[in-house]
């Protein structure tokens, strides 16, 4: 049975994370790291031909869903329950956290729990090297099963008597009541010795620990609290311990729209995420979290400011190649299934402001920024200050023509503001009284040829007669202010062309004649944007409507509290990457902004100011 996307939770360890369907299996998994090629792909391949391309089912004989599943507490230690004719039975899945940056080993722990009765149980792994291209040799050592191919090499310790068959590996067993059984799976390069043992009860203490220590430095006190941490929980997950990076999305190529093509590969780190994951940090108290995250975007923009990037690798890396697996079926027959990612190439003139409104931010928090990092922002102002006015691809990496897309402007002018705010509140130095004239300029260009007054609204881009979800950050980036008649048009028109259901796709891809995107197809409801309205139906006084949006968004969630990239609103479903830490970091700025606790604009246009 394919399984929906809001069928799946996550386990990870930091450098890399698994998705577990309700049926117990997991059919995602990328090691040693949430980059590198998959050995368990089932999940973009769920019409093949020749068997999936790897999973690893563990789960009663008989089969079905789970009963119920849970999250244990504050942890990302994923329990799914059967109840049987046999009995119940519990399966615990995790991770155990890496936290350092020496090379180490992934481990992916399940123990089988006898609940009551006695349940037969089966173990199904079929390991598939290279997102399902090369079937591994295997062999027994010293009781344990070894599969190798290439550099890669997965050692499968359990107490659990495993036989070979018909290109996988079984093992049938029965768990009594009070009866605990452990696999532990551990990847390592194949021309290292054996990884170390490590006992599955002990891991599984040790990891409870961790994101329960974690999870208690959170400073949250709204109305959501669980939703909250459940967010910010999926946040630390997504981040890579070595670099401080958070990537996007755990997957690649879970469609926007099931049959689709707009498959794209998220497990990257993105520069449009910057400010508002640091905000969600910040403002939730997790202080280092953000220095790591700022450090890492600091190391990834250094160099040429001219080749500023919308994203980079988990460790900085600029070259991103795209390319199709084509072996794969994709998920539910939507191929293609992409590694890498060719938005790298595009320009994108927002994250000169981006990256220049992260790092003013964290200045305005009090975290401390070196100096030298001054320097490197003059540079990137340097070329602002030269290009700010060139067509773009637009935040959403259209793959069309390149045009003045009001969003790109309005992030050229954020960029400028903070800097000038930098020198007139931390006494560093610059040419403010040029770029006081510069400001100026951009704002009186977006307002001259990115605003309709015969509609009372901003456009996607200079002409247009669309319109794009991001206009909503208007107000939120200082701007215009939130009473601003042009800014109430923007939200009205937005909400009235936009709205799918009560939720927003991010523009109209058959607006001005179709081609806007240069991708065929269309998408659906995306979660990050519907986040956004909420937040600007509370910044222009309409909080009822904001608080009753947030809750039907948090109804969108699963059962174990997780967001995709996007909502289909037909079907009921989610689609898109998942976990997507846009979305989780929406969920927890906007239960902030409600709660009081955000990111404030007075009435002169550019001042923003963080409040806790």
């Amino acid at each position: 049975m394919t399984m929906l996307i809001e069928d799946y939770a996550l386990v990870g360890d930091l450098h890399t994370a698994a998705l577990v369907s309700r049926e117990g299996s997991i059919d995602w998994l990328c090691v040693p790291r949430f980059d590198s090629p998959a050995c368990f792909a089932a999940l973009v391949d769920t019409d093949p031909s020749d068997g999936p391309a790897g999973n690893w089912l563990l789960a009663p004989a008989a089969g079905g869903p789970a009963t119920r599943r849970y999250y244990r507490g504050n942890s990302l230690v994923i329990c799914h329950e059967w109840d049987t004719p046999d009995g119940t039975v519990r399966v615990l899945d995790f991770m155990p956290p890496g936290t350092g940056s020496r090379p180490r080993t992934p481990d992916l722990v399940r123990i089988v729990e006898g609940v009551s009765g006695r349940v037969p149980m089966r173990s199904l792994m079929r390991l598939r090297f290279d997102y399902g291209s090369i079937v591994p040799w295997v062999s027994h050592k010293e009781g344990q099963f070894v599969a190798t191919a290439g550099p890669d090499a997965v050692w499968l310790r359990t107490p659990v008597r495993l036989h070979g068959r018909d290109w996988a590996t079984h093992g049938e067993f029965t768990v009594a009541a009070g009866e605990r059984v452990p696999f532990v799976f551990s990847h390592r390069a194949s021309h290292l010795p054996a990884p170390e043992t490590i006992d599955a009860e002990t891991a599984l203490a040790q990891t409870e620990r961790f994101w329960s220590d974690w999870i208690s430095r959170c400073r949250y006190n709204g109305r959501w609290p669980e939703a909250v941490r459940r967010a910010l929980i999926t946040l630390k997950a997504l981040t890579y311990a070595p670099t401080g990076g958070i990537l996007a999305a755990a997957t690649t190529s879970l469609p926007e729209r099931l049959g689709g093509s707009r498959n794209w590969d998220y497990r990257f780190c993105w520069l449009r995420d910057a400010t508002f994951t640091l905000q969600a940090l910040i403002g939730t108290g997790y202080t280092e979290e953000a220095r790591a995250w700022r450090e890492w975007l600091v190391r990834a923009v250094a160099g040429d400011p001219a080749r500023l990037q919308v994203l980079y690798g988990l460790d900085g890396r600029r070259r991103l190649p795209e390319s199709t697996v084509d072996w794969l079926s994709g998920y539910r027959k939507s191929a293609p299934v992409r590694v890498g990612n060719a938005a790298a190439g595009q320009l994108q003139l927002d994250v000169w402001g981006e990256a220049l409104d992260g790092l003013h931010l964290v200045r305005e928090a009090g975290l401390k920024v070196e100096n030298s990092a001054w320097d490197m922002q003059r540079a990137m102002l340097d070329h602002l200050e030269g290009h700010w006015d060139e067509p773009d691809n637009g935040l959403w990496e259209m793959r069309g023509p390149r045009r003045q897309f009001v969003h790109s402007k309005v992030m050229t002018w954020v960029g400028v503001d903070r800097a000038i705010r930098t020198v007139e509140r931390h006494d560093l130095g610059g040419p403010v009284d040029r770029w006081r004239a510069l400001r100026e300029r951009i704002h009186d260009d977006v307002c001259a040829h990115g605003y309709d007054s015969d509609r009372n609204t901003f456009t996607q881009f200079y002409g247009s007669k669309g319109l794009d979800a991001a206009l909503l950050l208007i107000p939120r980036v200082g701007f215009l202010p939130w009473n601003d008649s042009r800014v109430r048009g923007t939200i009205d028109a937005v909400r009235e062309q936009l709205c799918r259901d009560g939720l927003l796709i991010r523009y109209d891809p058959d607006a001005d004649g179709g081609g806007v995107d240069g991708v065929d197809g269309s998408e659906n409801c995306f979660l990050a944007c519907s986040f956004w309205l909420a937040d600007a139906l509370h910044g222009s006084g309409r909080t009822a409507e904001a608080e009753k949006l947030f809750e039907r968004l948090l109804g969108v969630r699963n059962d174990v509290g997780l967001l995709s990239e996007e909502y289909d609103p037909v079907r009921g479903t989610q689609v898109g990457n998942t976990p997507q830490a846009f979305s989780m970091v929406g969920l927890v700025n906007t239960a902030r902004h409600l709660a009081g606790s955000h990111t404030t604009t007075n009435a002169t246009r550019g001042e923003q100011r963080f409040t806790d």
